[in-house]
């Protein structure tokens, strides 16, 4: 069973950095695009970045693009999520997807939490 699992969210301080993982499981990840997303309460769930199946090209939400860095291993089935200079407004459930571009097929993780502290 495809199955996506996020990890390393908690409570951080603002002004700090955090990485997130996305571990991947019943899928060849190398056959997905990987995205990350967020929810932040009371809001709907926005893009924060994708990367492309080898890892060579990455987007990202254009408010995000100085503080977030995409990452993957295929190997190990891992996607990551690098964020610095957090802020307040950076609280939220964050997301990892998995997108098969060819087919439209997508798979959603659980989410972890980043709450934000000042």
């Amino acid at each position: 069973q495809e199955q996506l699992v996020e990890s390393g969210g908690g409570l951080v301080q603002a002004g700090a950095s955090l990485r997130l993982s996305c571990a991947s499981s019943g899928l060849t990840v190398s056959n997905y695009a990987m995205g990350w997303f967020r929810q932040a309460p009371g809001k709907e769930r926005e893009f924060v970045g994708a990367i492309n199946w080898n890892g060579r090209v990455t987007h990202y939400a254009a408010s995000l693009k100085e503080r977030s860095t995409i990452s993957r291993d295929n190997a190990k089935n891992m996607v990551y999520l690098h964020m610095n200079s957090l802020k307040l407004e950076d609280t939220g459930i964050y997301y990892c997807n998995a997108l098969r571009v060819a087919t439209g097929t997508a798979y959603w993780g659980q989410g972890t939490q980043v709450t934000v502290s000042s």
